[in-house]
């Protein structure tokens, strides 16, 4: 995980702790246990905020590209999802390749296998 994002998802999982406790303590363990790097310093295959992520369901064969954005910038039917949903806190810092068995809005465990990890071009 990129230190800064960290700070900020920190700040963002604590603020909003009342109001989705599960998803923001889902999203806290992540962070403790990730490995923080700069963002110089952090390998391309791996989920970070901006990233545009292929992922499959394992459980139902779904395969999805979506794009890991703040609650602010999030719209489903653009592709944009929030950190702040129980998949985008399960997607942060895995890598490509990585599966994490994380549970969905119902509370089902699913596992979520990454495919494909890519940076978005720079808006000019």
């Amino acid at each position: 995980m990129i230190d800064a994002e960290a700070d900020r998802l920190t700040e963002l999982a604590l603020a909003r702790e009342e109001a989705l406790p599960q998803v923001c303590g889902l999203l806290l363990r992540e962070i403790n246990r990730a490995s923080i790097h700069t963002a110089r310093t952090i390998p391309d295959d791996i989920v970070v905020m901006g990233s545009i992520v292929t992922f499959s369901d394992e459980t139902t064969g779904a395969v999805r590209t979506v794009q890991l954005v703040y609650p602010g910038d999030a719209d489903i039917s653009a592709g944009r999802i929030s950190i702040l949903t129980p998949v985008g806190a399960g997607l942060i810092g895995l890598r490509k390749g990585q599966s994490i068995r994380w549970p969905d809005r119902d509370g089902d465990i699913r596992t979520l296998s990454i495919v494909d990890v890519a940076t978005p071009a720079p808006t000019p």
